[in-house]
């Protein structure tokens, strides 16, 4: 194994982040206002970090002018991802069921053309107890579904891809300022790249796992060797006693080359803020390659590749 690099005093760990398969769609929300929009896709993608116990992963994608809308009003795209098409499929009619169909003036369209279909209105229209409406639009099946302030208009089904699971960053700091300030300008970073989401509040998680638990009906438990209060009193720590915040970043993607981008931008990113901004070092979480067939080595992404 090769040793670790320094760049901008930062060190940066010759390991790699071990990624596994996924399936995911993107959904376009639309609405009268930008506001609601997003209220729409706050609400649809929340309860959404973690497979282990949400169902799916998901997140706000971007914000969508009106000129890149199906219907010319302001949206948002959504991707969600899960680790089969059956309950991708079932958490996204609960989603968009409980959550967009609810919000003020939205309308919901695929936000994929090519894949297998998932239904995304097909079944939603039978809330109109009679009264909805199909339509063909551009050669799409929609539906026009009565409700209060109109109509809700949903297309007919979206399709559901191969997708990828679990990229990540663990940023070492110096403190809880230094951490916090790092994550957010690699997240703000990553969030500029196409085809991403990172699912966790604010695209940050302080409570990375490890596979396993002293617990047996726990299937995961913190990781311990990054904790910075258990420096001492663990077998073994991947910490020095400089380090005191470690915050990760989990990133999903449409394809690993969308993942090693989003990567890259994080580690671009925390590298410029640099040692004198409190960063200390960058590593990333894998199971010995044994978990995942996508590995995304942060050398390689350094030098601009991945394998």
């Amino acid at each position: 194994m090769s040793a670790a690099v320094v760049h901008n005093g930062v060190v940066i760990d010759a390991t790699f982040a071990e990624a596994f398969p996924m399936k995911a769609t993107r959904i376009v929300v639309t609405a009268h206002t930008p506001h609601w929009a997003e209220q729409a896709g706050l609400a649809a993608t929340g309860f959404a970090t973690s497979v282990i116990g949400c169902g799916c992963e998901a997140g706000i994608e971007r914000r969508l002018a009106p000129d890149e809308t199906p219907d010319g009003r302001p949206g948002v795209a959504l991707l969600l991802f899960a680790m089969s098409g059956k309950e991708l499929a079932k958490q996204l009619e609960r989603r968009v069921g409980q959550c967009i169909l609810t919000c003020p003036t939205t309308a919901v369209y695929a936000g994929l053309a090519d894949g297998e279909p998932a239904a995304l209105g097909r079944n939603l229209r039978f809330f109109g107890d009679g009264w909805q409406i199909a339509k063909q639009i551009a050669g799409r099946r929609h539906w026009r579904v009565p409700v209060m302030d109109g109509e809700f208009v949903a297309e007919e089904s979206t399709a559901v891809v191969k997708a990828v699971g679990g990229g990540n960053l663990l940023l070492l700091a110096r403190d809880t300022d230094s951490a916090l300030a790092v994550a957010e300008a690699a997240v703000h970073a990553m969030r500029r790249v196409p085809n991403v989401v990172m699912p966790f509040p604010g695209g940050v998680v302080r409570s990375g796992s490890k596979v396993g638990s002293k617990y047996p009906a726990l299937s995961a438990s913190t990781n311990d060797a990054f904790c910075p209060s258990l420096v001492g009193l663990v077998p073994r720590t991947e910490l020095t006693p400089d380090v005191g915040c470690v915050l990760e970043i989990v990133i999903d993607g449409l394809s690993a080359a969308d993942v090693a981008a989003a990567m890259k931008a994080g580690l671009d990113a925390g590298i410029a803020i640099g040692a004198d901004g409190g960063l200390l070092r960058i590593s990333a979480g894998n199971y010995g390659g044994k978990l995942g067939p996508f590995h995304f080595h942060l050398h390689e992404l350094l030098a601009g590749g991945t394998r």
